[in-house]
């Protein structure tokens, strides 16, 4: 179900022209500065892959790829849903100790409001670990570091244009599924979302997979690449729209045996059979951590925009554009 949120007096900061400009500095920024702070280096990624490696990502298990059959031999291809697997085989294929790439996907089956488009761009990275790495203090350092540049760029961003504001805390605050259940017993899953989010400005969402109390988890997570007791979500809270704004999924890679524990939860251990799961029960692929950071929506955020086509040149139903520019909202 839709749900496109439509504010009141609303108008755009920054004109289209400086908007623009302010994307490309947002994006060459940040890009600079995770690369710095993660100790990554740049490649190149694929569009589409072939759907028989496993390497394409299920997301939350029932969005169906777009696909196509190559005109010379009429080979299948799928658009990438997103690199999670394709990543790790890229640490061990170029031999490097991190990497970050751009991931452009399309995801037909998004429902189009303010914040969710059948364009994907996001900042896809991973870096190896060790076995000892495998734990909770790994994982809230390497988003204290990735917080830490969504800092720097929103002020470097208001030091260019400070009509902008910058409204994130100086911290990010970190909190489980469970616990967020044990706060919010009777609300649904996004407002538990919300109301945390409206705390403390800035959360990490802990533990993303697992079933909760009530037998379902708080979200859908694939089995065969987040451990799902070392992942979460960064989520802010969003004034222009009074949501929660999901920014980033990341997590500690499955090793062998959280694979295969996974994949029998949700009854998906045909995927053994797979190349890509094959290479990680063989120990063939390196032990690592990764996640994707929006590019559109941080540059939302950043640019306190109210719809992510205000950023981004997407398709937009003729309905959605005439309800939007009623209120100044201009589609691009």
């Amino acid at each position: 179900m839709k749900h496109n949120i439509f504010p009141t007096n609303y108008h755009s900061l920054l004109n289209v022209l400086e908007t623009q400009k302010a994307i490309k500095l947002i994006k060459d920024t940040f890009e600079n500065l995770l690369a710095e702070a993660l100790e990554l280096t740049r490649v190149s990624a694929p569009l589409f892959i072939e759907p028989k490696t496993g390497l394409n990502d299920d997301l939350t298990g029932y969005e169906q790829a777009v696909s196509f059959v190559v005109n010379e031999n009429q080979h299948p291809l799928e658009i990438v849903q997103s690199l999670a697997k394709w990543k790790r085989f890229a640490l061990d294929k170029y031999q490097i100790a991190g990497l970050y790439t751009d991931m452009n996907a399309i995801r037909r089956f998004e429902q189009l409001d303010n914040l969710h488009s059948l364009y994907v761009d996001q900042w896809d990275w991973e870096k190896r670990l060790g076995q000892k790495e495998r734990n909770v203090t790994t994982l809230k350092t390497i988003v204290k570091k990735i917080y830490n540049v969504f800092l720097k760029t929103y002020d470097l961003l208001v030091e260019q244009y400070p009509v902008l504001k910058n409204h994130l805390p100086a911290e990010i605050h970190f909190v489980s599924t469970d616990e967020l259940e044990n706060l919010f017993p009777n609300a649904s899953r996004k407002e538990r979302e919300s109301l945390i989010a409206k705390q403390y400005g800035a959360v990490f969402l802990m533990k993303i997979g697992n079933n909760l109390r009530d037998g379902a988890p708080h979200d859908g997570r694939a089995a065969d690449y987040d451990d799902w007791n070392l992942n979460g979500d960064i989520i802010l809270w969003y004034e222009p729209l009074q949501i929660a704004f999901e920014l980033s999924s990341m997590g500690i890679r499955v090793d062998k045996q959280t694979l295969v524990k996974q994949l029998k939860a949700k009854g998906e251990e045909d995927k053994l059979n797979l190349p890509y799961h094959q290479a990680i029960m063989n120990d063939q692929l390196p032990l690592s951590i990764g996640g994707g950071i929006g590019q559109s929506r941080l540059c939302m955020y950043l640019l306190q925009k109210v719809h992510i086509g205000e950023v981004q040149a997407s398709y937009w139903s003729a309905e959605d554009i005439q309800a939007f520019e009623a209120i100044n909202v201009f589609l691009l």
